[in-house]
């Protein structure tokens, strides 16, 4: 499924034409794909790894022929949910003891998230594709798509159909996938819903977030 973005409302300011079948067109025809990659704390492995894990990561980049985009978003972590269902347990809960606990786990952790921002990070890269004949103009990163968005036609383009495009695109994902696995971490293409919901995150960051479900699948696993 397409969605589109009406030209006369606020949407028109925002630099997408189409999300389909994971894969975003911005106004003028560039596509864009999103891969959203685990974390690792690396303070705490040990020096080795860390010195694997920064070579394995000069060998991904060396082995790109194309711009991609390492997005770090950071956004403050909302517990409202758990807080309901810990409420739920406590309702439930026949032990008087156990009641008690909870009650005060509870209390405890209204107040600690009340006085402390919990914040939660997430780490996306964004691979494009132009087209055949262009080429990527120099620029500082001001938003989430702006030095990937403003590309420079050669002489030498030719044309290609969108489906080459995307097969071209696609291809370019992969390699980004493969290059990121073997660095130890795990890493997935968005896909239309949850490229929306990403979205709808960015340009909405005061309201209550979405998750998305591609986070919870990794959490579990």
């Amino acid at each position: 499924m397409e969605e589109k973005f009406a030209p006369d409302s606020t949407q028109k300011f925002v630099d997408l034409e189409s999300i389909q079948d994971g894969i975003v067109t911005l106004r003028g025809g560039p596509l864009r794909a999103v891969v959203m990659v685990s974390g690792v704390n690396f303070e705490l492995k040990s020096e080795e790894e860390q010195d694997m894990i920064v070579s394995a990561y000069q060998n991904f980049l060396n082995s790109l022929d194309f711009t991609i985009q390492i997005i770090v978003h950071s956004r403050k972590l909302n517990i409202d949910r758990y807080l309901e269902k810990m409420r739920g347990v406590h309702e439930q809960e026949g032990n008087p003891l156990l009641k008690n606990q909870l009650s005060e786990y509870i209390s405890f952790v209204q107040g600690f998230v009340k006085e402390n921002e919990i914040m939660t990070k997430q780490f996306f890269i964004v691979v494009p594709y132009e087209g055949i004949g262009f080429t990527d103009v120099k620029k500082g990163i001001g938003d989430v798509f702006s030095f990937l968005s403003k590309k420079k036609k050669s002489a030498q383009q030719t044309q290609e159909t969108i489906d080459q495009k995307r097969s071209q695109l696609r291809q370019r994902v992969d390699s980004v996938i493969t290059g990121v696995e073997q660095i130890g971490l795990r890493a997935v293409s968005l896909q239309d819903d949850e490229l929306l919901e990403l979205f709808y995150n960015l340009y909405n960051p005061e309201t209550v977030e979405k998750k998305l479900s591609s986070i919870e699948s990794t959490q579990k696993k």
